[in-house]
């Protein structure tokens, strides 16, 4: 049993990108496969799919490299945990590394970036930051 998926999942991607592996499997939620088609959105990291059976769903997510092999994603954090929770007000949702980087929220309205967050006014959860 895992008490912090996200966290798994985000050790998975920084492991597999330290010795320059092409695609991971996580085992499949619809959180971490939100945060997992934000990614792809922004171009951190290549296909999501969905795989498997019911019972044995499971994510396999393709990693992107630049060509002199370094991983597009060069840090990925998690900034709330099932122990220490963080939420913001829209007023303190902040850049990330002056707008190099993006967060992802968690608000009423769904998963979406600090950005699109700001935008709709909305506060929530601050689950990880990527850069």
């Amino acid at each position: 049993m895992n008490t912090d998926p996200i966290a798994d999942m985000i050790n998975r991607i920084k492991t597999a990108q330290a010795v320059s592996k092409k695609t991971i499997r996580v085992p499949f939620s619809s959180m971490k496969y939100e945060i997992a088609k934000i990614l792809e959105s922004k171009q951190w990291i290549g296909k999501v799919e969905k795989k498997g059976k019911k019972t044995r769903k499971v994510l396999e997510i393709e990693l992107k490299y630049h060509e002199n092999g370094e991983g597009y994603i060069v840090g990925i954090n998690r900034v709330s945990t099932p122990g220490q929770r963080i939420y913001a007000p829209v007023s303190r949702i902040k850049k990330v590394r002056d707008g190099a980087g993006v967060s992802i929220v968690s608000t009423s309205k769904g998963l979406m970036t600090n950005y699109e967050a700001r935008k709709a006014g909305l506060g929530g959860e601050i689950l990880i930051e990527v850069y």
